[in-house]
């Protein structure tokens, strides 16, 4: 079964039904969220519009974690994922989706990549609260 990203099941502007006047398209076909969480990784290529091809992060074990007080950027390992404001779900069972909140041998950080889309995990540095 697959996701469907067509409108007829919204209202129309007047606040009437929209009635189906054709069937669905492949284009508006969707696909199920890359759950990424933590692990040895493991990668998943999809093809997507235009024949493109995106490669989805479903297991990740290492970060680029950047710095913004030195500018530099450090590959390093994801201890464990300690919040996940998307989704209580996530939150509970460790997916990483992009604002997740991770723990690093650097000290905490937060995704700003999507792992799920991008098939990469780019974190930067939170600075500690004196």
């Amino acid at each position: 079964m697959s996701v469907w990203h067509g409108d007829l099941h919204k209202k129309k502007a007047s606040g009437g039904r929209k009635r189906s006047h054709r069937k669905k398209r492949k284009f508006e076909i969707g696909s199920f969220p890359t759950e990424t969480t933590r692990g040895i990784k493991k990668t998943r290529l999809a093809r997507t519009c235009g024949g493109n091809v995106k490669a989805r992060l479903l297991n990740v074990a290492l970060a680029n974690v950047s710095d913004p007080a030195t500018g530099k950027a450090k590959r390093v390992e994801i201890t464990r994922v300690s919040r996940n404001p998307a989704n209580v779900d996530y939150d509970r069972r460790g997916v990483i989706t992009k604002g997740t909140i991770i723990e690093t041998p650097l000290g905490t950080a937060r995704v700003t990549s999507r792992p799920g889309q991008a098939g990469v995990a780019n974190a930067i540095l939170i600075p500690k609260k004196k």
